[in-house]
Formats: C-alpha cells, sequence, structure tokens
C-alpha cells in the first residue's frame, strides 16, 4: 500500500507541560566499608600521612618566595580501592578548603584509583586527625567514626607532578625535554599561574579556555619546571598533555572534469537576505569557485588570525573548500544532473580555524573555535546559523572521557543558557589502509575523534550506498561495505565506557572503499561524492567522501529545516535530524541480530539513530503526525544548605484516542526525542556524583495503558532513584521500547514503541523528569536556580492503516488543516 504524501506541517507547541513538584530520592552509598584491622589500618595510615606532611612542610619552607603566589599548601596523593571510587567524593571538604582536583583514570588490571587534593597548610592536620578519630572514637552505633572515609583509603603519599597528571603516563614528556602541557587551573586563580609561570620564564599560549570550575591555558616546561610551579602556586588542578593537533587524511582524487558546470550556475537562485547560513570552521575557501559565489559573500568570510588570510590552501588538500560545496549544495551530483532550478535557502560562512601552511605547536582549539565562531556572529548577530566542524584529532583519545576542545564545543552550544548554538561535528576518519579483513571491527575499535565526544552538538557519522563500480579501470573490484552500512572509514564509540554519550548521533553519506582482493582498499571515484575543487581555474570538480562529507550533508540538512522554520530552538533542530532517522535495511538487520542489550548498544554506538531525512524533519502525513514540543522546566530547589530535585513537567498531548481505538490490534509506532543542552563542568575527577560532567540531566517517560497518573509519578520516581544509584536508564526497561534502558546516554534520548493502537491510546501522557547533575551537587556555584529547557518530539504512526490521525489532532488543536 502507498504511504500517504507527506504534506502537512507538524504541529508545534510552546511550553505547555503542567509543572509539578517532584523529588527524586537523594542517594546515599549504600555499600560497607572494607573490613580492617582497625589500630593496623590507622597505625598505617597515620605513619603514610606523617611521612606526607612532613616532606610538605619541608617543601613549604624551601617555596622560592620571588616566584611564590597563592595560598600557602601542598597536594595529597590518595589510593582508593576501584571499587570505592565514589569514595573519593569524601576526600573533599569546604570548610578546610580541601578540593579534589584529579583522578587519575582507571586502566586495566589496576585495582585502585589515584586521587589528588589540595590541602592548605592550615589543614595540614586534617586526615591525621580523621584518621586518629577512626582509631580511638566509636560512633553512637559502635561503628568507628570516620569509617566511611578511613577504611576506603589504601594509603596515602605526598603528590608529585604525575600525580596530577590524568592523561595515558605513556604520554607523559621525559624527563628534561620541554613540551607543550595542558594545564588545567583551579577555579579564580588563573591569574595566580600566570604571576608564578612568568617568573619561571614557562612560555604560555595566549588565549585560555574557561569552564565553571576550570580555566585552561597551554604551557610549554619541562617536567621539571612544572613541578617547580605546582611547588610555589596552589593553581594547578590537573595535567594533560596539550593535543589538540587537527590532521586531516584525505584521499580525494580529481574527478573528470565536467564540461556543464555553467548550466548548473545558471539554474542557481541565490539565497534572500535573510536566509540562514552554514558557517563552516575549517581550512577557508576559494570564493572564487563559480559555484559558491552565489552562496559566500566576501564579507562572511573570516580567520582566526587574519594574516592568514581566508582563502583555502593546498597544504589541506582544498578541504575547506570541498566541505563548502556539499553544505550549499549537498549531493552536488544530482543538482548537476537534472535540469529543475536549484533554488539556495541558505548562505555560507567560513571561518579558517586551520593555518596555511600546517601546524607544528598544539593549539587550544576549543579558545580557536570559540574566536572564529565569534568573529562570524559579530559579522551578522542576527542571522540563524548552524556551525559545521569536520577538523578532528586522533591524539590522547580516552573512550569518551571529554578533553578541553570538546568541553568547549559543549559550552559554546549551550552559550551559557540564553544564546544556544547549532553544532554539527564529524565523528572523524580511520587513518592508514583499510583493509577488507578489518571491516566493520576496527571501526568498532577506532573511537571517535575530539572533539566528538562533546554532548551537545550533533556528531555526525558516515554509512554509504554506493556499491556500483562502472570504471573499466576498476573491473573486478568490489565494494567494501554493503549498500546502507557503515562506511569504511567512519570511527563509532563502540568501545566508550557506558555513561558517555553515544556516538555518531546519526550518518550521512560517506563514499565507499574498493579492493581487488589483494592490496588494501582505496576510495575510488566510482564510489564518492562529488564536490567543488579549491582551484577552480584547473577544474571545476573533485571527490570527497568519508566523515567530512557526511558532516556537511548534515549541516545541509540542518540548515534546511532552519530555513524552512526559523522559529525553532537549536535543539528542536538538532532533535529533528534524530527523530527523522532510520535505519537502513542493512542496520535493521544487525539491530535485529542483537540477541541482548549489549549487542543493541554496540549497534547503537556503530550507527547513531540512523539516516536523517529533510522530508520526514519538516513534514507529517494523515497517518504519521508530529507534535514539536519546546518547554523548559526548573529542575532545582535550595532546601537550606541542600540542593533538591524540584520539578518534572507533565505532558497531556492532543491525542487521536477515538481513532486509534477503532484500529484495535493493529499494530502503531509511537516515535519520542527528547533533546537538551548541558553546561559543560570538565575536569579529571572521577566522574562520580558530585564531579559530573552535565549540569543536568532529562528524561521522558510514557505513560502505559493500565497505568493511573499517580501509578506513572510513582514509576519515575523510581527510574530516578534508580539512575542515581548508576543504572544508567534504569526506569525506562521493556514495555516494548525498541531501545529501552540504553537510550539514556548524553542530551539526547530516541526511541521508539511499537504496539496495538488500543494500547496507545490510553499511552496520553509524558513526564520529562530532572535526574541529578552538578548544578544540585555543587549548590556553591549557585546554578540550581537555572531553568533547563528542552525540545520533545512525538510521532504517532499507522502506517498502512488507511486511516487520519493528524486531522483529529487538528481539530483539537483548531488549527489550519492543508487541503489535499
Amino acid at each position: 500500500m502507498a504511504r500517504a504524501p507527506r504534506d502537512r506541517p507538524h504541529f508545534h507547541f510552546e511550553g505547555g507541560g503542567q509543572a509539578e513538584p517532584y523529588t527524586s530520592p537523594r542517594l546515599v552509598i549504600s555499600r560497607l566499608p572494607p573490613d580492617r584491622v582497625r589500630v593496623g589500618h590507622a597505625q598505617k595510615l597515620e605513619r603514610a600521612i606523617g611521612s606526607a606532611v612532613v616532606e610538605a612542610r619541608r617543601k613549604l619552607a624551601a617555596r622560592d618566595e620571588a616566584i611564590a603566589e597563592g595560598e600557602r599548601g601542598f597536594y595529597l596523593e590518595f589510593e582508593i580501592p576501584a571499587a570505592e571510587r565514589a569514595a573519593v567524593e569524601n576526600l573533599e571538604n569546604k570548610p578546610a578548603a580541601i578540593e579534589l582536583v584529579a583522578v587519575r583514570p582507571i586502566t586495566d588490571g589496576n585495582e585502585t584509583v589515584a586521587a589528588t587534593v589540595f590541602v592548605p597548610e592550615r589543614s595540614a592536620e586534617f586526615f591525621s586527625r580523621k584518621i586518629a578519630a577512626y582509631r580511638d572514637e566509636d560512633t553512637k552505633s559502635g561503628k568507628p567514626k570516620n569509617e566511611a572515609l578511613v577504611a576506603r583509603i589504601e594509603d596515602v603519599r605526598l603528590a608529585a607532578v604525575r600525580s596530577l597528571f590524568t592523561d595515558d603516563m605513556a604520554l607523559l614528556p621525559k624527563a628534561g625535554y620541554p613540551a607543550w602541557w595542558e594545564v588545567w587551573i583551579r577555579g579564580g586563580r588563573l591569574e595566580t599561574f600566570r604571576y608564578v609561570a612568568e617568573r619561571l620564564d614557562i612560555a604560555l599560549k595566549d588565549h585560555a579556555i574557561s569552564f565553571p570550575e576550570r580555566d585552561v591555558v597551554l604551557a610549554l616546561a619541562t617536567e621539571e619546571t612544572m613541578e617547580r610551579l605546582v611547588e610555589n602556586s596552589d593553581a594547578v588542578a590537573e595535567l594533560r598533555i596539550a593535543k589538540d593537533t587537527p590532521t586531516l587524511f584525505l584521499e580525494m582524487r580529481p574527478a573528470e572534469q565536467a564540461d556543464w558546470v555553467e548550466d548548473l550556475i545558471d539554474r542557481v537562485e541565490a539565497p534572500d537576505a535573510v536566509a540562514p547560513a552554514v558557517c563552516i570552521l575549517d581550512s577557508g575557501a576559494n570564493r572564487a569557485h563559480p559555484l559558491l559565489e552565489p552562496g559566500l559573500e566576501a564579507a562572511d568570510q573570516h580567520a582566526y588570525d587574519d594574516a592568514w588570510g581566508v582563502g583555502d590552501s593546498a597544504f589541506w588538500n582544498g578541504h575547506g573548500t570541498a566541505m563548502a560545496g556539499v553544505a550549499l549544495y549537498g549531493d552536488i551530483e544530482a543538482a548537476l544532473r537534472h535540469a529543475e532550478p536549484v533554488g539556495l535557502r541558505h548562505r555560507l560562512e567560513t571561518v579558517k580555524i586551520l593555518p596555511p601552511a600546517g601546524q607544528h605547536d598544539p593549539e587550544l582549539y576549543g579558545a580557536i573555535t570559540e574566536t572564529g565562531i565569534t568573529k562570524a556572529e559579530a559579522r551578522a548577530p542576527r542571522r540563524r546559523r548552524v556551525f559545521c566542524l569536520a577538523v578532528t584529532s586522533e591524539v590522547g583519545l580516552a573512550r569518551g572521557r571529554p578533553s578541553s576542545w570538546s568541553a568547549a564545543v559543549d559550552q559554546l552550544c549551550y552559550g551559557g543558557g540564553d544564546r544556544r548554538r547549532l553544532m554539527v561535528v564529524a565523528a572523524g576518519n580511520l587513518r592508514g589502509d583499510i583493509e577488507v579483513d578489518g571491516y566493520p571491527d576496527r571501526n568498532d575499535l577506532e573511537e571517535v575523534e575530539s572533539p566528538a565526544q562533546a554532548w551537545n552538538p550533533l556528531v555526525v557519522g558516515a554509512y554509504t550506498d554506493k556499491i556500483t563500480i562502472t570504471h573499466p579501470d576498476y573491473a573486478g573490484w568490489n565494494p567494501v561495505a554493503p549498500a546502507g552500512d557503515l562506511s569504511p572509514a567512519s570511527r563509532t564509540s563502540g568501545i566508550w565506557e557506558r555513561q558517555w554519550p553515544i556516538r555518531p548521533d546519526v550518518v550521512f553519506e560517506g563514499g565507499n572503499f574498493a579492493h581487488d582482493g589483494v592490496n588494501a582498499a582505496s576510495a575510488i571515484d566510482d564510489l564518492q561524492l562529488i564536490t567543488t575543487h579549491y582551484r577552480p581555474q584547473m577544474r571545476h570538480f573533485e571527490t570527497f567522501g568519508d566523515t567530512s562529507a557526511a558532516a556537511a550533508l548534515g549541516a545541509n540538512l540542518a540548515a534546511g529545516v532552519i530555513a524552512a522554520r526559523p522559529e525553532l530552538w537549536p535543539e528542536t533542530v538538532r532533535g529533528l535530524l534524530v527523530h527523522s532517522a532510520e535505519w537502513t535495511q542493512a542496520m535493521r538487520e544487525r539491530f535485529d541480530a542483537a540477541a541482548s542489550q549489549a549487542q543493541k548498544m554496540a549497534m547503537l554506538r556503530r550507527y547513531g539513530w540512523g539516516v536523517p531525512d529533510l522530508g520526514r524533519a519538516l513534514w507529517s502525513a494523515t497517518d504519521d503526525a508530529t507534535l514539536m514540543v519546546e518547554d523548559a522546566l526548573l529542575p532545582f530547589r535550595r532546601d537550606g544548605s541542600v540542593i533538591k530535585t524540584r520539578n518534572m513537567n507533565l505532558h497531556r498531548l492532543p491525542w487521536p484516542r477515538d481513532e486509534l481505538l477503532a484500529l484495535g490490534d493493529q499494530d502503531v509506532e509511537l516515535r519520542m526525542t527528547l533533546s537538551y543542552f548541558v553546561e559543560p563542568n570538565p575536569g579529571e575527577r572521577g566522574w562520580t556524583r558530585r564531579h559530573r560532567y552535565a549540569s543536568h540531566s532529562l528524561r521522558f517517560a510514557v505513560k502505559r495503558s493500565l497505568e493511573s497518573i499517580q501509578q506513572f509519578r510513582q514509576r519515575i520516581n523510581k527510574a530516578a532513584k534508580a539512575e542515581e544509584a548508576g543504572q544508567v536508564g534504569g526506569g525506562a526497561g521493556g514495555d516494548d521500547w525498541v531501545l529501552g534502558p540504553i537510550r539514556d546516554r548524553g542530551s539526547i534520548h530516541s526511541d521508539i514503541w511499537r504496539g496495538s493502537a488500543a494500547a496507545l491510546a490510553d499511552r496520553d501522557a509524558i513526564g520529562v523528569f530532572p535526574v541529578s547533575g552538578w548544578w544540585k551537587e555543587k549548590p556553591g556555584l549557585q546554578r540550581w536556580d537555572r531553568s533547563a529547557r528542552y525540545s520533545l518530539l512525538v510521532s504517532v504512526r499507522a502506517p498502512g492503516a488507511n486511516i487520519d490521525i493528524y486531522t483529529p489532532i487538528a481539530n483539537q488543536l483548531a488549527v489550519p488543516i492543508p487541503a489535499g
């Protein structure tokens, strides 16, 4: 049966959620501390901490007052059993000004986690007193005093630079050799750091990135000099190796010169003055290309460093110009082959963030990205735009943990809470030869590149439908990827730790590779996209692919949504791309073969939610109606000195109940997508409850058909309790959802419920509720009273039912129904 045409606009709601008082139970660590021989354990720790404090006081007495700045103090490194890692939070003490600054990631085979705290000199005896009380005093219940903390400490020592180093130790610079360090500075101490660094002749990069509790700068120093800086200041929280040196390895084979480019130019209709833009953060672009000139004004080209110029360069293989062609036209080949007019609904902006002659020193690319975005916005402050970033770095990846660059991207998207931005970021490509035997296992083992571990942007991977090889030079060659499957160079988040976001969110066409059965695969012209060449005086077109091309296609589609619905929030546009995505047949077969939730998650981390579609993103049909809700809630409130959860929103949407009941047992679908942005608070401190990365998290739940509203509320509270206890998605399982518990990673959640129309008829309430984040756990940062806005997308689908579910919704809303 033919599907009904998509010719009806989605329903759009602003607000409408009924705020209800809501409190999720506060998490209490119920695990008992390890059994200890009380006196013996106390004596061991007393000896260790006594030696550490004696040595710390010796070093404090030797501080160079010509260099020193900030509060006198020292760092202690504690060893905690890996199974008890949540206990690192108890090492902090605000009245004593003791701060947890760094927690080194647990490595394979390591049974302990190393946590480092800064201790002011005035609090030097704090832990000694805690240990003595554990040894000698009991609580009213007869337990050793301070047992919850002291019994979980394996050992303690005076910390060194290496204690603050949270990257892989293999990246630690060799002694005596200067290196660029990424220095994470404690809140409010940036000027202290700069003061001491200047007196130690430590070279600093000019720019810095600022987060709620950390500032990040780049410093050139040896390990020994960095040790002196740490000993003579209270500024350093964490050290990493500077690694934002982006690399782009693209096999851009030349396409045959097209003779009919002028025909296409004659059919192009330039965008109007208020059209939105795709802003490409890359290597610049050559506006002289005749296909780019209609959509790219000279005034809309910028560079991070004005001395670089705005044009593209051979050093980067014209990558920015190639991005521009796809971002502006999408599939250029289709535009060339058809005779219809090509109306450009959006324009281009370019910001050159890559230097024209390569990059030798690392840079703080979070700051460079921010500067580039600021320049584009200063030129046209009211223009709606989507930023597109396909520049990525493979150095120092850490299974999904944030980098300074990814955190800066999240901060730019969040925009301080009042200036949200939509960004599309490429997932990154495999490096080196593509071997047929390694596909797709290698893709699952090589993780998404920085900054694509960010939570807020739309992260795009690549799939491919290109399998047809016609060029005679490649007779007998075969494509690597089957139609509809992952593009051979696309990275995934298959090896990431479970709490980090699903990456990619979606996939777009990225071309395919081919092989002759003997040698490594190649990205041949037949299996790639066509785009604009950066030297149009030589040739107009070249081939393009991988996740760069996919990201440009994603930005193109996002701009199409903005052009059609300019009133929508960035969160909503991002949500619509995910909501409109579907898995291809090849992807669905792999999902269907998944026998467990873990196997489903592996597929989700490979393909995301599938391939978006502009028609589905913008238009409903009579048998497929989409409701777009933009709303906000106040997730937290202050109760004395404690921050508690405050409100959930209950949405009672116009529901085609009678029409669904009439369908009885016929199968229908409910698609739900929740999209919101978080405020990041990065820094390697174990990512425990108090040190969560995200400001807040939201979840959705749908009332079940035999469930009362009161039972629904109780289930939501149970789900929140499970989340607080570390059971991600603990309350969302079962009940005919395709993904269930595994959907709740990151800041966009999407799932499909399948069942009978009669059962869906009574699923007429949706709850959006908060779970904890650092806004709640860190009251001193004064974010607890912030509003959290979100977009909720709901689609009711009755494919093949030959029934109109759109009109009943429209009648309840009293909105005009488009003529058929």
